[in-house]
């Protein structure tokens, strides 16, 4: 069969190079519109119950809330694991599926099943799902600051115009602000005006939930015309409040402003931002699952770009330079570029020095973007995106195309140089030289790349988080060189009989280079022949030496990333308060910026409205930017370490933003304390 097909690819050259050039076209094309990230989604199906509910200890929660929710989705079909988290007024449950459930079907069954649980107390609210995302979701962090000192309008700022903003982006999950004040209405009773008019302050509460809302009337019949009535009640401002009736005394309505105070003011805060050690509200950015990263950060910027005029006439500054995958990816798919440039300048060179023609470096040349594009539409077609995984599968085979290349063409030319030494009346045609060259090789060729194929084989059939993340290698991998496999059989002999016959050397010598190997390599091999017992000796204590050194070798399940970014973990005491873990924070952030290497640093201390974190306010997270000031990445965070052993009453941990967050998903969070 590959015989017929390399004869099939001569005789129709032509129409061979013609759909070789479609697949250029159109594999550039895809290349560019492929979805980017970071990883694979490594995330298995999971859907998250979020319960508030304030003032409750963590062990109410765990007791009253936590364990019937998860007691209620453990029956779901589906479900392999339920994790859950229980911190003071919030409990957090997680519900993962099988990894082929879709994520719609595992939401839809977790929500029937909601409907059926009625034994919640009366503190807590309505168990709500959090929006669709994965902890690798969370791509990026904005802060605002203001150089006006009003904690309020700057939660509102991002609040309402910059989160719902972000919002109406496609391709964003949620948007999640923390820092500043919460603005709200407060209603302040006075015990001795209550007392005065002998109410309680249950009759205030009750009085203002029931005056708040609007009550249906009926209807209204005149004439043949029909009008709806509706009692109007809802307040709509601090008069609306101030103006509610909680009870008569005699024919005189006591009115809510007759018994309290009403105003706005902030609410209880139980979190805290900053940017480069000032206050800020820093907002999280969540894509959707199968949002393609690059994408949406552009139109978050765009987003950005058009509010950052109204903010800056009001003295609010937007902060990006803070985490940011984009950034990654981009250095990411900027280093894979450069290997395969790399890659294809050595092809060049090897070729020019062994071949010593032109013709031959070009087809070699030619051979391996065209698999590299041929394998991105393949990967294309079965649904992968461009991450490191697949670029790294991408560039281990790089070594394969190199040979596939390089191997038929240098016989060709071998075999061409061999016909001109041939008398003139003995000569074959070219046509069946260069069908000779390619297939007398082929089957060896092919042999070889089966039984490296085979070997990647085992990464398809990996199961779990583990399959998840090396399967989009192994499938590049296998596609890229069974690319560069039909590759070889097709457009490489075509280009052979179209370009070498008239490049060989007409004297029918090898290279000089390629004589020169071949004496130096003489007499090795002849010694090799003659003591083949000292030969294997040495190839196998080779080989105990690589055994040893596999053994003694580290063990990780990724390796360390250089994510030009740091995410150190700060931890006070259990029981420490906002206020205090806000002032330890402040401390760690002037210690980080003392040195060079940091650009930026932003910090969450305690947690957010809406987050699926739980975290206390003794904990937070620092997100430091760093540039390159020369230092190793050890010896920069040795400084770092010194720095931060000077701040008093912390425990911290230093990671990348990137690895902190695939290690949340591979062994949880940790442990809220009570």
């Amino acid at each position: 069969m590959i015989d017929g097909l390399i004869r099939f690819s001569l005789r129709q050259r032509w129409a061979v190079l013609l759909a070789a050039a479609i697949v250029c076209a159109v594999g550039a094309v895809r290349a560019v519109r492929m979805p980017v990230d970071v990883f694979p989604d490594l995330t298995a199906p999971r859907v998250t119950i979020v319960t508030e509910s304030t003032g409750m200890a963590p062990e109410e929660v765990e007791r009253l809330i936590t364990f019937p929710i998860e007691t209620t989705v453990n029956g779901v079909a589906g479900v392999r694991r339920v994790r859950s988290a229980s911190a003071p007024g919030i409990s957090i449950v997680w519900v993962e599926f099988d990894w082929d459930t879709s994520d719609t079907v595992a939401r839809q069954r977790v929500t029937e099943r909601l409907q059926g649980l009625s034994a919640l107390p009366p503190e807590a609210d309505t168990p709500v799902l959090a929006p669709a995302s994965s902890v690798m979701g969370e791509i990026a962090f904005v802060a605002i600051t203001s150089s006006a000192d009003d904690p309020l309008e700057l939660r509102r700022v991002g609040e309402v115009e910059l989160r719902r903003r972000l919002l109406s982006i496609a391709g964003v999950a949620q948007v999640v602000p923390i820092g500043g004040l919460e603005r709200q209405y407060q209603i302040l009773a006075d015990p001795a005006r209550l007392e005065r008019f002998d109410l309680t302050l249950e009759d205030l509460v009750r009085a203002v939930q029931r005056g708040n809302a609007n009550v249906p009337g009926g209807y209204v019949v005149d004439r043949g015309q029909e009008s709806v009535v509706r009692v109007l009640g809802r307040a709509h401002g601090v008069d609306d409040l101030a103006d509610m009736a909680i009870a008569l005394r005699g024919e005189q309505p006591v009115r809510v402003r007759d018994v309290a105070d009403v105003g706005i003011g902030a609410a209880v805060p139980r979190g805290a931002a900053s940017y480069n050690g000032k206050p800020a509200v820093v907002l999280s950015i969540v894509k959707q699952p199968t949002a393609d990263t690059l994408e949406v950060t552009r139109r978050v910027d765009e987003a950005l770009d058009g509010l950052a005029p109204s903010l800056s006439k009001r003295h609010i500054e937007i902060h990006r330079d803070l985490f940011r995958q984009a950034d990654f990816i981009r250095t990411a798919i900027a280093n894979v570029i450069a290997v395969l440039r790399d890659g294809a300048l050595l092809v060049v060179f090897v070729l020019m020095l062994f071949l010593w023609s032109a013709r031959p470096t070009v087809i070699s040349v030619v051979a391996l973007p065209l698999s590299l594009l041929c394998a991105v539409l393949v990967l294309d077609a079965l649904g992968f995106s461009l991450d490191t995984m697949t670029l790294g599968g991408l560039a281990i085979a790089i070594g394969e195309l190199v040979d596939d290349a390089i191997v038929d063409v240098e016989n060709v030319v071998r075999r061409l140089r061999e016909r001109r030494r041939t008398p003139e009346g003995e000569r074959q045609s070219v046509f069946e030289t260069v069908f000779d060259a390619s297939t007398e090789i082929r089957s060896s060729i092919v042999s070889a790349t089966a039984i490296l194929m085979v070997v990647f084989l085992p990464l398809l059939f990996l199961e779990g988080l583990e399959g998840r993340l090396l399967l989009p290698l192994g499938v590049a991998y296998l596609v890229a060189v069974g690319s560069s496999l039909l590759i070889a059989v097709t457009v490489t002999p075509a280009m052979c009989l179209l370009l070498l016959p008239k490049a060989v050397d007409a004297t029918g010598q090898d290279p000089p280079v390629l004589r020169v190997i071949e004496r130096s390599y003489e007499p090795v091999l002849q010694y090799s022949m003659r003591h083949p017992v000292g030969v294997l000796a040495g190839g196998i204590a080779v080989v105990l030496l690589g055994v040893v050194g596999l053994v003694l070798a580290g063990r990780s399940f990724l390796p360390e990333f250089n994510e030009g970014s740091l995410t150190i973990a700060v931890v006070t005491s259990p029981g420490t308060s906002l206020e205090q873990s806000d002032a330890l924070g402040q401390l760690v952030e002037r210690a980080l910026l003392a040195d060079p290497a940091v650009v930026s640093t932003s910090r969450r201390t305690g947690r957010a409205e809406r987050d699926e974190h739980v975290q206390g306010v003794e904990a937070a997270e620092v997100e430091v930017r760093l540039r390159d000031d020369g230092r190793s990445k050890e010896t920069l965070l040795a400084d770092i370490r010194e720095r931060l052993s000077v701040v008093p009453g912390v425990q911290f941990t230093i990671g990348q933003p990137i690895s902190h967050r695939i290690d949340h998903m591979i062994s949880g969070q940790r442990a809220a304390l009570s």
